[in-house]
């Protein structure tokens, strides 16, 4: 069991100290005069060209610099975005630019060709852009006029109106080989002012000229100081649950919070001699108890989950939200297994260094010690860890998934066929029921006649437990007081900082 005692608001109280002492040391905890919005983050974008972007930083702030044909609903359903769209056959979609058209910063319409040119550009392999798998199944793409663009499948495809969530770049710019990666020329509420260092991208907001200034903040500690001194105004997330409960009791700042959808799991190695063994994996399940971490640990920032898609996504399940908390049935598992000494069964348990991370992993180690597990716990940079989870290096090991917005996740992270490096199948998950499950779902005539297998499919994983499924993280969002206008979005996209204003004091 979590202590449900002193241990956590201990640390809140040192935290609130040691931040009180520090913002005295650093001089009055006043708010900077500026004329720019300035925005904390953890970690910079890598780039700014919507052909390359992978990480969660770069493509929060490209949705602020480019606008996409598709969007979606609260539900993850497609909606218009830039166009609204027919299926025309089920390999032939037609879309139709909405008029009056948007306008890139130069000023110039964008049309059909710039469409057209930007899904060329991805899909050339001389481009070399990791989304190019995405529009794999794209046949031809013809345009007629300045607005309509027709795409040519080559096979049947209901998801794909989903697909299109690239960011459209003028066609001209293109051609002449602008550098998107640094700087923009989009049609989003945004433009690029300046990048003039690795820790400061400024922007400025078209329909006001209000300019934006995200700042490189990686110590979550320092972040919070900054945004009580008034040197930021605003920050999302990364952040220990003390800090979050420390800032709730400062009258500088507005905390808000937000049922998120980033989904936090425990993955096996299924080739592995102990953690291939379903028994093992479900004695593990019944050993964690989610709801103290949650309670305790996150302090009410997360809530139980049972699947990829949470339950408010229009393929979700409502009512599965994975394993309870049955620490009997745990050491019965690994009693018929033979695991009856305590320490017998030995599993190598590896994480990040973040030190949220860590201290969730480390109450996981004693509650399955607790059952007779013993955990190894190994904790690694980021680039280290990931690249043993990427090449299969690992027993056991916590990760999440974020802004999962099509169901195709399921093909890439389950499917017999995504084993690396075809895929992210990384824990050599084989099952016949799940990839008939999988391959049904992309038989399935309509996103009506896809629900059945889906819903299958999701409980089939809970039978199987190729991971088990922890929760669903909230969205945080840290404000100074006189900052307003945002709206927490459930994958923590910055979309509303295009409304956000500061009323004077």
């Amino acid at each position: 069991m979590v202590n449900p005692g002193g241990s956590r608001h201990g640390a809140g109280v040192v935290l609130a100290w040691m931040g009180l002492l520090l913002c005295l040391l650093l001089s009055a905890c006043g708010q900077a005069k500026r004329d720019e919005l300035r925005f904390g983050l953890a970690s910079m974008p890598v780039t700014l060209d919507p052909r390359y972007a992978t990480d969660a930083a770069s493509t929060r702030i490209i949705r602020l610099l480019y606008q996409r044909l598709v969007e979606f609903d609260d539900s993850a359903m497609p909606r218009p975005g830039l166009a609204h769209w027919e299926e025309i056959s089920p390999t032939h979609y037609r879309f139709t630019l909405d008029v009056p058209r948007a306008t890139f910063s130069d000023g110039s319409a964008l049309t059909a060709a710039d469409v057209k040119a930007s899904f060329d550009s991805v899909l050339d392999p001389a481009t070399a852009s990791p989304h190019r798998i995405s529009f794999a199944n794209i046949a031809a793409i013809e345009i007629s006029g300045a607005d309509i663009i027709d795409f040519h499948l080559q096979r049947a495809d209901p998801l794909f109106p989903g697909r299109l969530g690239l960011g459209i770049m003028p066609a001209a710019a293109i051609s002449r080989g602008y550098a998107f990666n640094r700087a923009s020329l989009g049609s989003g509420a945004f433009e690029v002012l300046a990048w003039p260092s690795d820790g400061e991208l400024q922007l400025r907001r078209r329909s006001d000229g209000v300019g934006l200034g995200f700042v490189l903040v990686p110590d979550p500690t320092v972040r919070v100081l900054k945004v009580l001194r008034g040197e930021i105004d605003m920050l999302q997330n990364e952040l220990p649950p003390e800090l979050v409960a420390y800032l709730r009791g400062r009258d500088e700042v507005r905390v808000s919070q937000s049922a998120g959808s980033t989904f936090a799991y425990i993955g096996f190695n299924l080739r592995d001699a102990v953690t291939s063994q379903l028994a093992v994996r479900q004695a593990v399940a019944h050993a964690i108890d989610r709801a103290a971490i949650i309670r305790y640990v996150l302090d009410d920032t997360a809530r139980l989950g049972g699947s990829i898609l949470p339950p408010e996504h229009w393929a979700g399940v409502t009512g599965l939200d994975g394993f309870s908390y049955d620490p009997a049935l745990s050491r019965q598992l690994l009693t018929k297994l033979g695991y009856e000494a305590p320490g017998s069964l030995k599993i190598v348990y590896k994480t990040s260094t973040d030190p949220v991370r860590v201290r969730i992993a480390t109450v996981i180690q004693r509650q399955l010690k607790e059952v007779g597990i013993d955990v190894e716990l190994r904790s690694y940079d980021w680039g280290t860890f990931y690249g043993d989870i990427k090449a299969g290096n690992f027993q056991m090991y916590s990760l999440s998934w974020v802004g999962v917005k099509l169901p195709e996740i399921f093909r890439y992270v389950f499917h017999s066929s995504s084993l690396p490096p075809s895929g992210a199948n990384r824990g050599f998950f084989v099952s016949p029921a799940a990839d008939r499950l999988i391959d049904d779902v992309e038989a399935a005539p309509d996103l009506a006649h896809q629900l059945e297998p889906l819903h299958a499919l999701q409980r089939q994983l809970i039978d199987e437990l190729p991971y088990v499924p922890l929760w669903y993280e909230d969205q945080i969002f840290v404000a100074r007081a006189g900052i307003s206008g945002y709206r927490i979005a459930s994958d923590g996209n910055y979309d509303s900082l295009a409304e956000v204003t500061r009323v004077s004091p």
